[in-house]
C-alpha cells in the first residue's frame, strides 16, 4: 500500500468541499489529525466560548469520518512538532491541510518546509490574489470588495470523497474528554446547547434554509429582536462549512449582495493579517499609541460592569447578557457595546477584544480585531473616533423593546418608551444600576481625550 498522507485540519473540520481531504485521498491512505496547538501565544490560545464549540465539532467530525471507515487522531502540543512526529511514526510522506492566514499558523507553515501542500478553499477567493494595483493587500474594505467581486464566481464545491483509504496501521490518539474543552466547574455554558448546535450537518441545514430568507437580510439584520441573520458565523470560523459552499448556495436567489459583502469581510481581515501579523495587538494608526486611555481602580471596575451587562444602559447590558448566555451577540448589538466600552467608558479597545475572544463561538483573530479597531477609530479603515454612538438613539431605533425585555428581564415591566432609558423616565427598578456615566459627560471626555494625540 502507498505511505499514507497526513490530513492536517484547523478550521476547516468538515468533508465538503475540503480540497485538502480530495487532493490526500487521491493520493492513497489518509491519516485525518487535529491538534490542540498550545504553542499559539498565550493571548490568542482558544478561548472558552470556542473550546465548548470545537469540543462538540470535533465530536461530529469524528463520527463523520467514522462512516467512512476513517479516524480522527487527536494530538496534543506544538503542531510542527506533532506534525514531523506522527510523519516518523506513521512513515507519511506528506501533510495536506488547508491555507490559514493568523500568524502563528503560518509561521508553523513556513517551518514545515516542501513536505507541507497547502490548499485554499477557506475563503471567497485565494487572498493573495485579491491586491491592490501595487501587489499589496487592501487596507480599505470598499475597495477591496469591489476587487473582490473580479474574482467571482468561487469555484464550485469540491464533493466529498467517496472512500477515504485507512492505512495499516493508526496513529494513537488522545480522547477527546481528556482534553477537557468543556467548562466544568462551573458551568457557564448551560444556554449554549439551547441556541447551537455544532458540526457540518447543522451547518450544511443552516446553509439549505437561507437562501430563502436571504432577500430580506438587508431589511432585517439589524433588528436584534428579529431572527434576521443566517448565524453561520460560528460554523464558517471552524470551516464546518465553506463560504464557497454558501456563495453556490445563494446563486440566483435576489438581494444577496448585502449578505455577499459582510461574507466578504473574512478574506478582507485575511489580507490586513498579511500585511500586519500583529493586527490584534498593535494599533492600526499608530499615533493611538499615546492614547489615554483610563487605568487604574474605577477603570477596571467599569470593565467589570460593563462585562456583567451592568452599565444602566440596557441596550448594551442585553448584549453583553446575551453574550455571556449563548456566546454570541446580535451584530449591531456588538458595534453598540464594543463603541460604549471604547467611547463612553474611554478603556483600550484591547480589552474589550480580549473579553469577546474569550466569550464568541464565532471569535476570529483576524475579524475580532478589525472590528475592534474599526469601532475605535484606531485601524486602517477605520470608523473615525469622534463618531461616537448614542446607546440611547441605537436602542429606539433598532429594538421595539422586545430585544431588552429578553435579556434584561428586570426591566421588563416597563413602557415601551421608558425601558430604553430608566433613569430618565424615573422608572428605573431595584435591582438594576444606574447610568455609569451620562452620555454627554461621556462624549466630551472621549473628544478631549481624542485632541491630546493632535
Amino acid at each position: 500500500m502507498n505511505a499514507p498522507t497526513l490530513l492536517w485540519l484547523r478550521q476547516d473540520l468538515r468533508l465538503h468541499d475540503q480540497p485538502a481531504l480530495a487532493a490526500a485521498a487521491h493520493a492513497g491512505p489518509v491519516i485525518p489529525v487535529y491538534i490542540l496547538d498550545d504553542d499559539a501565544p498565550g493571548e490568542w490560545r482558544i478561548g472558552g466560548a470556542q473550546r465548548w464549540w470545537l469540543h462538540h465539532s470535533l465530536a461530529a467530525l469524528a463520527k463523520s469520518l467514522d462512516k467512512k471507515h476513517s479516524r480522527l487522531i487527536l494530538r496534543r502540543g506544538d503542531a510542527v512538532s506533532v506534525l514531523r512526529q506522527l510523519c516518523e511514526e506513521t512513515g507519511a510522506g506528506e501533510i495536506h491541510a488547508t491555507r490559514h492566514y493568523e500568524p502563528w499558523w503560518r509561521e508553523a507553515e513556513a517551518a514545515l518546509g516542501d513536505r507541507l501542500v497547502l490548499h485554499d478553499g477557506d475563503r471567497l477567493a485565494r487572498v493573495e490574489d485579491v491586491t491592490t494595483g501595487a501587489g499589496t493587500p487592501f487596507k480599505v474594505f470598499s475597495s477591496f470588495w469591489k476587487a473582490l467581486q473580479e474574482h467571482l464566481p468561487p469555484p464550485e464545491p469540491v464533493p466529498m470523497p467517496r472512500t477515504i483509504a485507512a492505512p495499516d496501521h493508526w496513529p494513537k490518539s488522545d480522547t477527546l474528554s481528556d482534553w477537557a474543552l468543556l467548562p466544568s466547574k462551573p458551568d457557564w455554558s448551560g444556554g449554549f446547547g439551547e441556541d447551537w448546535v455544532p458540526g457540518e450537518a447543522e451547518a450544511l441545514a443552516k446553509v439549505k434554509h437561507w437562501p430563502e430568507e436571504v432577500g430580506d437580510y438587508d431589511r432585517r439584520r439589524n433588528l436584534p429582536s428579529e431572527e434576521g441573520t443566517s448565524r453561520l458565523s460560528p460554523h464558517l470560523h471552524q470551516g464546518e462549512v465553506s463560504p464557497r459552499t454558501l456563495y453556490h448556495a445563494l446563486r440566483g436567489k435576489a438581494d444577496t449582495m448585502p449578505y455577499l459583502r459582510e461574507i466578504a469581510w473574512r478574506d478582507f481581515t485575511a489580507g490586513v493579517l498579511l500585511a500586519m501579523p500583529d493586527y490584534g495587538t498593535v494599533n492600526g494608526r499608530r499615533q493611538y499609541d499615546a492614547m489615554p486611555w483610563r487605568t487604574g481602580a474605577a477603570a477596571k471596575r467599569d470593565l467589570k460592569a460593563w462585562q456583567q451587562g451592568r452599565t444602566g444602559y440596557p441596550i448594551v447590558d442585553a448584549g453583553m447578557r446575551q453574550l455571556w448566555t449563548s456566546g454570541w451577540i446580535h451584530n449591531r448589538v456588538r458595534m453598540i457595546a464594543a463603541s460604549f466600552l471604547v467611547k463612553h467608558l474611554l478603556l483600550d479597545w484591547r480589552e474589550g477584544e480580549r473579553w469577546y475572544w474569550d466569550c464568541l463561538v464565532d471569535a476570529d483573530y483576524g475579524n475580532n480585531a478589525v472590528n475592534w479597531q474599526w469601532i475605535a477609530g484606531t485601524g486602517v479603515d477605520a470608523n473615525m473616533f469622534g463618531r461616537i454612538m448614542a446607546p440611547l438613539s441605537q436602542s429606539e431605533k433598532f429594538d421595539a423593546a422586545d430585544y431588552i425585555r429578553q435579556w434584561v428581564p428586570e426591566l421588563a415591566g416597563l413602557s415601551d418608551a421608558a425601558i430604553h432609558d430608566p433613569d430618565a423616565h424615573d422608572a428605573r427598578p431595584k435591582g438594576y444600576p444606574p447610568k455609569i456615566i451620562g452620555h454627554r459627560e461621556a462624549r466630551d471626555r472621549a473628544l478631549t481625550a481624542a485632541k491630546t494625540l493632535r
